[in-house]
């Protein structure tokens, strides 16, 4: 009979059990083996879906129920030949697959331009009020119309026309398509987190006439299989921070590594970057450490200090430190040559430099937020925004993922790094919105500096808090429209470090969207569907 041992692991109101079964080594291959049969078997069934005869407006709309579902990545080679197609036939039928294609097209990466939809506009250059009766075709067209970059009007145009259509579409509708407008309008598919949007949209294709029995099997099976991966990962990242011992000892920093791995599943959502995540939390669970003790512990004197010391990046430079700040230094220190010597031994690179580049930026962009609270400084809207972007971790999160991917990285690419990329800037800036949209009344508690909305309020004589937060939420689409252009003209910059920047942008609204409307999800939510309930009704062998 096995035997099996049980690595447990708790943390506040989540509890992680391993079960590690004592089994010899053929009987782990043969489970093995067996796992992989079985996705085989059903992946060349979604191949043959892919390559049987078919018209354009089924086959891309299976590649889109396919990426959605996030299985994507199992049929790279056919979907790039139906999109590839589908983009030499210059455009689709009807507004529905025009609008499709467009968004495929420019979500993968491929050339497309808006023109295709100037066919649906009236001799004023408007969108024909008779495409209104075609809900699905509006439909399709306002989830393209978030993939647009700036000088594209039309798509400006489309996202107004679209918007006020739907709405009004809705009490006339069946309640299947009433479901799929209302969130739509709640939140565009291309804002959508990857991971959290393949979970969700099982259900809904289940329920779909035409649905594949074979891709929901699979979906569910690459489901499981990550959230069996992302439970391993969180077992190791919570060894790592109970043994680090950094939150017992500085009992007002905040211990959030669920939420800080939360953020590193959004942005890497795939099987194999398991190592970017486990590293890339540690980081962002001593980032936290860190904005607390400059928000709300540290005395200015000292944090003049603490910064002063991680300015010379010596272990000799903390020996004035208080002690607080010197268990903090040591913990960064530690992780960051860690982190470095990972790299070093994958890839031959030293990056320390680069990666302590990014921490001293963040202290003198906090020692600055200390500063202006101390003067009772209100900055403009654009000093807070500029510096807030360094605050919030964007550029170190990106400049770490960066060199952990390891693909794409040379001469050229390195030296892109300096100053930071206008891709990070753009996607920092999302994240530190959505931050101020999130969390403005907590930190306001604690004592922070004043946030986005109080220095537009102050800057713009803007009495109401509502339409600075209306602001606010217009300035993040447009900052979107920015992240697109990237999509549309790639400025160089690697694939994988591109679509991380979006990631990051879709994940801030994730984590701090309960923060500025009450309806939606909460992080424990969020964490308790990817991490710990398993989506059932797959078949078992």
């Amino acid at each position: 009979m096995e035997e099996e041992a049980a690595l447990v692991t708790c943390h506040k109101h989540f509890f992680i059990e391993l079960h590690v079964p004592n089994i010899s080594i053929a009987n782990t291959a043969r489970a093995l083996r067996r796992n992989i049969r079985t996705s085989e078997e059903m992946v060349e069934k979604i191949r043959k879906e892919l390559r049987n005869p078919s018209d354009q407006r089924s086959k891309l709309t299976l590649v889109d129920s396919i990426q959605r579902l996030g299985v994507g990545h199992y049929f790279q080679e056919e979907i790039k030949v139906i999109l590839e197609g589908f983009s030499e036939s210059d455009s689709g039928q009807d507004l529905f697959e025009t609008a499709l294609g467009f968004r495929l097209l420019r979500h993968n990466g491929l050339p497309t331009s808006p023109d295709g939809f100037g066919k649906f506009m009236n001799k004023n250059g408007e969108f024909k009020e008779s495409l209104s009766k075609d809900t699905c075709g509006m439909l399709s067209l306002y989830e393209a119309s978030y993939l647009g970059a700036k000088d594209e009007d039309i798509l400006l145009k489309a996202i107004e026309f679209t918007r006020t259509s739907l709405k009004q579409s809705i009490p006339f509708s069946t309640p299947q398509l009433q479901n799929h407008v209302a969130k739509a309008l709640e939140l565009p598919r291309h804002l959508r987190m990857a991971t959290l949007e393949a979970r969700n949209y099982m259900d809904e294709y289940g329920q779909e006439t035409n649905y594949i029995p074979a891709l929901l099997e699979l979906a569910k099976f690459e489901f499981n299989e990550l959230q069996s991966l992302h439970k391993r990962e969180l077992a190791e990242i919570l060894r790592w921070w109970q043994e680090l011992d950094l939150v017992a000892k500085l009992d007002f920093a905040r211990d959030r590594p669920f939420e800080c791995f939360l953020w590193t599943a959004g942005i890497f959502p795939e099987a194999s970057h398991s190592n970017i995540r486990i590293e890339l939390t540690k980081t962002i669970c001593i980032l936290l450490v860190i904005d607390d003790i400059f928000d709300s512990y540290g005395s200015l004197d000292e944090l003049v200090m603490f910064n002063d010391a991680i300015q010379r990046w010596e272990l000799s430079a903390m020996e004035e430190l208080p002690e607080y700040m010197k268990i903090c230094y040591m913990a960064l220190y530690n992780t960051t040559n860690e982190i470095a010597y990972r790299v070093l031994k994958q890839h031959g690179w030293c990056i320390i430099p680069h990666l302590k580049r990014t921490w001293k930026d963040v202290f003198e962009a906090q020692l600055v937020e200390a500063q202006w609270f101390n003067k009772r400084y209100t900055p403009t809207f654009e000093e807070y925004l500029t510096n807030g972007v360094t605050t919030g971790g964007s550029y170190m999160a990106l400049v770490h993922s960066f060199f952990l991917i390891g693909q794409g990285v040379t001469k050229e690419t390195i030296s892109m790094m300096t100053p930071y990329p206008q891709l990070f800037s753009c996607a920092g800036k999302i994240l530190r919105l959505w931050d101020d949209l999130g969390t403005a009344k907590e930190e306001e508690e604690r004592g922070d500096v004043a946030k986005s909305m109080h220095c537009y309020m102050r800057e713009n004589n803007v009495s109401c808090e509502d339409e600075a937060r209306k602001h606010i939420r217009q300035m993040i689409g447009k900052l979107w429209m920015e992240l697109n252009g990237e999509l549309k003209t790639p400025k160089g910059l690697p694939q994988s470090i591109t679509k991380a920047c979006f990631n990051l942008a879709r994940t801030s609204q994730i984590i701090y969207q309960h923060g500025d409307d009450q309806n939606a999800f909460t992080v424990d939510d969020h964490v308790q569907t990817l991490f710990f309930r398993p989506c059932h009704g797959q078949r078992t062998q």
